[in-house]
């Protein structure tokens, strides 16, 4: 058996690795590209003289620029995730606290992104919404874990932690338009606003009682 043999598969897996590092660096270009620039403003051609490639290699990884597009939100969403899903080592107060500082920094830092994110992308995409909505879902469970110790909680407390989700997407996409509040002060009104839908809860049903820090506030 010669060398070729004994390690056939490592040139495919080379070649995959390439591939794969291709991908994600033109996703990262594209992230650059997007971050300040609406979808219907960029075309193809503009995209491919900006980042310096053929179009068609864009076409080649993936397919149209609605693909690339849906490629870079979903590497975007995967960031915000990241971010706003860490600190496991923090105690839960200071773990919602760095989620919400995180989500805020993210949201100032990739405008266009989180614009797209939130709103739905192009012309309400289905696929976008539907990335939307696995933000949510893993922003609430984060929430849930440091006020609850779990994940998964029952209707009413889901609900209401959407409900404040939903006004901090709102309250959020204000405040990157204007920026009339400095980010450590609009951090913690989207804390304050946290600890009352708790207290609501914990009043509509006492066996999801609000954490101690949350009584005390």
């Amino acid at each position: 058996m010669n060398h070729s043999q004994r390690h056939g598969d490592r040139p495919q897996a080379r070649g995959t690795d390439r591939s794969l590092a291709r991908r994600a660096e033109l996703i990262a270009i594209g992230r650059k590209l997007f971050a300040d620039t609406s979808y219907d403003t960029l075309s193809m051609d503009d995209i491919a003289k900006q980042a310096h490639v053929a179009k068609g290699l864009i076409y080649y990884y993936f397919k149209s620029k609605r693909g690339y597009y849906l490629a870079i939100i979903e590497d975007s969403v995967a960031d915000l995730i990241s971010r706003a899903a860490g600190g496991l080592e923090l105690p839960p107060e200071e773990r919602v606290h760095r989620t919400i500082d995180s989500y805020l920094r993210y949201a100032e830092q990739h405008q266009a992104a989180y614009r797209a994110i939130i709103t739905g992308g192009v012309g309400f995409d289905a696929e976008v919404l539907a990335i939307r909505d696995g933000v949510r879902e893993a922003i609430i469970e984060t929430i849930a874990e440091g006020a609850y110790g779990s994940r998964k909680v029952a209707a009413l407390p889901r609900t209401a932690l959407l409900g404040w989700l939903c006004s901090v997407e709102g309250a959020t996409l204000d405040w990157i338009d204007h920026q009339a509040l400095p980010r450590d002060m609009m951090r913690e009104l989207l804390v304050k606003m946290l600890v009352g839908a708790l207290r609501a809860i914990e009043d509509l049903d006492p066996s999801y009682p609000a954490p101690e820090a949350a009584r005390l506030a």
